[in-house]
């Protein structure tokens, strides 16, 4: 795909931007990096330490005040519907055994009546299809929209930095990040008015570019604000790369008419898609827990011993 330049958007001042209450989570996918750990568990759930993956960006959905979580499921993941539902025999287990502490955990985890949703897509489309069958929940809203495989571990929560970009700015808001200048070409990349800014006006969007060809260094992570004229986008859209409807294409036709910003995610990111990623991410966010990180550290020095 080509570096598509990104009209300005015109017009009178707009009014205040409505609020972002609910989230996309795509799950459908196959896990096949990971088989046969995913033979029978999705990869959603395999753990970074002892949380779900799909827990840990929900929680980073719940921490910028999402109020509605929308899963769109494939075959086989059933068990992601579980995890977000109330389990009445363990929590009685728990409690008639006086484990306090851990059924609070759980309690504290688990989604208010109506927070969820789960549509499925019963065929491996691509992202912008996956996108495109939450439409009917969405519903005529601006939403967000997070990539589980890839966990932002910093100090703020990527989507609250996001959310405020948009209070501020209003229209198409996409998570970026810098990648050394010569690996720009295994990402989607942006380029911005300002790269050096926390939020700045997109102005061209290209997927994996030869290498040399590149707008800028800043890679997009994964979490995006959309407005719902997307989904008419999509709707009409033929399908792209490998024969998918890309998410990509979308934004490039909505970009035409309507503003994108770049919101720059100053933490790291681990894409627990990959083998390596998943391992780091385990062990960066083990190091925070204070009941683990101290043997943990032990452990690991012994290991580069031997």
């Amino acid at each position: 795909m080509t570096v598509t330049p990104v009209s300005p958007h015109a017009g009178a001042k707009a009014a205040a931007p409505r609020r972002i209450r609910k989230a996309v989570f795509p799950v459908a996918g196959l896990g096949t990096r990971f088989l046969p750990a995913t033979k029978a568990m999705p990869k959603e759930m395999l753990t970074v330490v002892d949380r779900p993956v799909i827990q840990h960006v929900v929680d980073e959905a719940r921490a910028a005040g999402i109020e509605h979580f929308v899963f769109v499921t494939g075959r086989n993941k059933s068990v992601i519907e579980d995890h977000f539902d109330s389990q009445f025999e363990l929590e009685h287990t728990l409690e008639a055994r006086g484990k306090v502490k851990e059924l609070k955990a759980l309690l504290d985890d688990l989604p208010g009546p109506g927070q969820t949703s789960f549509t499925r897509q019963q065929a491996p489309l691509g992202l912008g299809h996956a996108v495109w069958c939450a439409r009917e929940i969405v519903g005529d809203e601006p939403f967000a929209l997070l990539l589980p495989d890839m966990l932002h571990h910093g100090t703020t929560p990527c989507l609250a930095d996001m959310i405020a970009a948009y209070e501020a700015h209003g229209g198409n808001h996409i998570a970026v990040a810098p990648v050394p200048e010569d690996q720009t070409h295994h990402y989607g990349i942006v380029g911005v008015e300002d790269a050096t800014a926390k939020v700045s006006k997109i102005t061209s969007m290209v997927e994996k570019p030869p290498k040399g060809t590149a707008p800028s260094n800043l890679h997009i992570t994964g979490r995006y604000i959309l407005e719902p004229a997307i989904f008419a986008l999509i709707a009409n859209q033929e399908r792209g790369t490998g024969g998918e409807i890309q998410l990509t294409d979308a934004m490039l036709t909505l970009a035409k008419t309507r503003p994108f910003y770049a919101t720059r995610f100053d933490g790291t990111i681990y894409d627990c898609g990959s083998k390596t990623g998943f391992l780091a991410a385990n062990v960066a966010y083990a190091m925070d827990r204070p009941d683990i990180a101290p043997i943990l550290r032990q452990d690991i020095e012994a290991i580069f011993k031997r």
